[in-house]
């Protein structure tokens, strides 16, 4: 399935949780599908992402190391069904949203955390979905340098229209 497909099902599930359990559930999903994304930005992305993109696949593991796993059947694991990835760009836009929802619902159970054990969790499961996002960011801007860099390289090679 498209990674952007994925994203937006995994962005429905995380405003659709309606307990503690359910939103922990989708902050897992979502950290896991993080780290796919990265992992395969990193075998076949651009050049340009391609460190980034093993870093953002080693926190999104760290923000799934943090949390308890749910228990879900291997066919609802989002992760295992991304399979294709076809628009860096958007797909890097539209997980850096969901990783700032992750991280806005993690703040929120964290407020209302009932022990001390969850607040913790939900601790390091925010430090891992922001840092996960500002890598996210940094490949859009790496993106954006490139296009910007092909763009200079196209206007200096093409004629000038001067007669």
């Amino acid at each position: 399935m498209d990674a952007i497909r994925l994203i937006l099902t995994s962005r429905r599930a995380l405003a659709g949780a309606a307990d503690a359990g359910e939103i922990m559930a989708e902050v897992w999903q979502a950290q896991a599908l993080a780290q796919a994304i990265g992992s395969r930005l990193a075998v076949s992305g651009p050049p340009e992402l391609r460190g980034e993109a093993l870093g953002l696949t080693e926190l999104a593991g760290r923000g799934c190391g943090v949390l308890d796993p749910p228990e879900i059947d291997l066919g609802d694991l989002r992760a295992a069904q991304l399979t294709e990835l076809d628009d860096a760009r958007e797909t890097l836009l539209c997980l850096g949203g969901l990783l700032g929802e992750v991280g806005i619902a993690l703040v929120g159970m964290a407020s209302t955390a009932a022990d001390e054990t969850t607040y913790w969790q939900c601790m390091e499961a925010i430090d891992a979905a922001d840092e996960s996002r500002d890598r996210v960011l940094e490949m859009l801007r790496k993106l954006a340098a490139r296009e910007e860099a092909l763009q200079e390289n196209g206007n200096q090679n093409s004629p000038s229209g001067a007669l």
